[in-house]
């Protein structure tokens, strides 16, 4: 199927082998409708069947869904077959950073740059309660502008991975860039490995050799444990300085991403990393990571993505149904995935539904503004990690009696966002809600033939 010229779901034709490990194999491939280079990763359902690796596959669908950052490969879709699991991914040109790296040490400028959008990469997958676990040269791709791509998730975490002591316990990683608190097996902070991870990268990026390294392995992670290192005579005062604190071996002390942004060297970069802009952070709705592994009784491929359905102006019991996530596939991510907008039905008036929303916003010292229509705008006063907290409220009338209102992050902090959400808003809302979003859609259809029904007027 992956030969080159294939074309797959007609959209994809392959062309050459990229990369291969035991799992997977990486092609390049064009988009026949766009002409757009693109990655194909195709991994084999019957030998990740076989080693017990589902959960991890269906976590890196999560996650690179979840990121979206200038600086991390990109997931643009997921496709399955009856054998196979295709991720259609970003393709980066100018291959892996360890290719340069092999070669010897970088100019410092070229190191600072590709440091400075490492760090802000992974400060990005922190704030999203994603962990890489898995950072080295290899992982980092270059684009085509030679700029970097962090890639392969398959070892990532989400938050939702720690134990009731807050911390992770599964060991994985590359040797030579482990954090010693990975290898103490005592449990770690997924967010400290990381920082050691981008130290070691650093370091090998400015030497060209490791700073860890011996024949032995037992041996090299004793000189991790004690953190036992010397620095190359080129290296200046201030990036030594910077490496003492990103490779201390406690992790309570070592340096927070936010103080390495700090760092007299990191501020010398050509580019100040504050200047990247992210964007929308929502990929294309994907459909369930469970799906990838189902059978199709035809043979025939499973698409895994559609294409973001536009909000209808006028709405019927047709309209309202597909909103429900037993349609929306993507709502079955809603445990690993941070969504940016809800919506309810409410069989209460506008008026009702609008002193509802003014009431919730004086309690929690938002800020109401209406706009134009049924839209209103609610803010914090107070600013946050991503800025001021946004949220879009619109009001949807069906019939006068019944309406539909949609919730969406339209400033801040996405993660602020689903707090505020889930331990205020939402349950503050109950008395006016006949619906939310997540109902399944045979009890959905239900209840509008009901209302539908009580709206006739009687024939007896």
């Amino acid at each position: 199927m992956e030969q080159k010229g294939s074309v797959l779901m007609q959209r994809y034709e392959f062309g050459k082998l990229l990369g291969q490990g035991t799992f997977a194999k990486v092609y390049h491939a064009r988009n026949l409708i766009t002409g757009m280079s693109v990655a194909i990763k195709v991994v084999d359902k019957e030998k990740v069947l076989k080693v017990g690796m589902v959960h991890q596959i269906k976590r890196e669908i999560s996650v690179m869904r979840l990121i979206r950052h200038p600086h991390v490969v990109e997931l643009y879709e997921v496709i399955a077959s009856k054998t196979k699991i295709y991720f259609v991914m970003e393709y980066a040109k100018g291959g892996e950073l360890f290719n340069k790296v092999v070669k010897g040490k970088l100019k410092l400028d070229v190191a600072r740059k590709y440091f400075l959008q490492l760090i802000n990469a992974v400060d990005y997958c922190h704030s999203r309660g994603v962990c890489h676990r898995d950072l080295k040269p290899e992982n980092l791709l270059l684009d085509e502008n030679d700029n970097l791509k962090v890639s392969d998730f398959g070892l990532s975490s989400l938050a939702e991975s720690k134990r009731q002591d807050g911390l992770l316990h599964t060991t994985c990683g590359t040797p030579a860039y482990v954090a010693p608190e990975v290898i103490n097996r005592k449990g770690y902070e997924g967010m400290k490995a990381d920082i050691w991870s981008c130290g070691v990268i650093l370091f090998v990026l400015l030497a060209g050799h490791l700073p860890f390294q011996d024949s032995n392995l037992m041996e090299m992670y004793r000189k991790i444990g004690k953190g036992e290192f010397k620095f190359p005579k080129w290296f200046a005062p201030d990036v030594r300085r910077l490496l003492s604190k990103i490779l201390d071996t406690n992790p309570r002390t070592r340096i927070s991403i936010a103080k390495i942004m700090e760092s007299s060297w990191f501020k010398n970069g050509l580019q100040k990393p504050t200047s990247i802009t992210i964007g929308n952070e929502d990929l294309a709705p994907l459909d369930s990571d469970d799906r990838v592994f189902e059978v199709c009784e035809n043979g025939g491929p499973i698409p895994e993505s559609k294409q973001k359905q536009p909000k209808p102006t006028n709405f019927n019991a047709f309209d309202i149904i597909s909103f429900s996530t037993g349609f929306d596939l993507s709502g079955l991510f809603e445990d690993n995935v941070l969504k940016k907008e809800m919506r309810f039905m409410s069989k209460k008036p506008a008026s009702v539904i609008v002193s509802k929303l003014e009431e919730i916003c004086k309690w929690l010292q938002l800020k109401v503004s209406k706009k134009d229509g049924g839209l209103f705008k609610l803010e914090r006063s107070k600013e946050g990690r991503k800025g001021i907290l946004g949220i879009d409220a619109e009001i949807f009338e069906i019939t006068p009696h019944f309406h539909m209102v949609e919730l969406r992050k339209c400033n801040g902090d996405t993660m602020e966002y689903q707090k505020i959400f889930k331990q205020d808003i939402r349950p503050a809302l109950d008395d006016i809600v006949w619906t939310w979003q997540g109902d399944q859609p045979q009890q959905l259809q239900q209840k509008v033939v009901q209302q539908e029904e009580q709206q006739q007027p009687s024939n007896t």
